[in-house]
């Protein structure tokens, strides 16, 4: 079956990453320039990151309050987060950019953040039932 009845973690998981998505992106476009120059990170980069976030947060928080889920959409979602967390963190191994050690700290603490949301709408994907038809 490809819609789903979610579990209430893979909900909560959807909901709390589109709240923290949406968060994260309304900061990183807000304060770009501040932040980028605290922590060295390029200020486009920081704009774009969450110009980014903002579409996807909204549509996080739609996905949580539906009734069913599409299969797809969820192994999307985990998959989008799985991207940001190896883009985030190839970032700092091949040197793209060189953020100061409160860049390097941010990087990897949101990173961790994604992959641990991703773990989280894994297993709740896990737990939900089959739409009934």
């Amino acid at each position: 079956m490809n819609a789903l009845q979610p579990s209430p973690m893979l909900r909560n998981a959807l909901l709390i990453d589109g709240l923290l998505s949406g968060f994260t992106g309304l900061l990183l476009v807000l304060a770009a320039g501040w932040l980028g120059a605290f922590l060295e990170l390029p200020r486009l980069l920081l704009l774009v990151a969450g110009s980014a976030l903002l579409p996807f947060a909204a549509l996080l928080v739609w996905l949580a309050n539906r009734a069913e889920i599409s299969r797809q959409a969820i192994w999307a979602v985990i998959a989008v987060n799985v991207v940001w967390v190896v883009d985030s963190l190839l970032l700092l191994v091949v040197g793209w950019v060189s953020p100061n050690l409160f860049g390097h700290a941010f990087v990897i603490a949101q990173a961790l953040a994604v992959a641990l949301l991703a773990e989280l709408q894994w297993f709740g994907l896990k737990q939900s039932q089959a739409a009934a038809v």
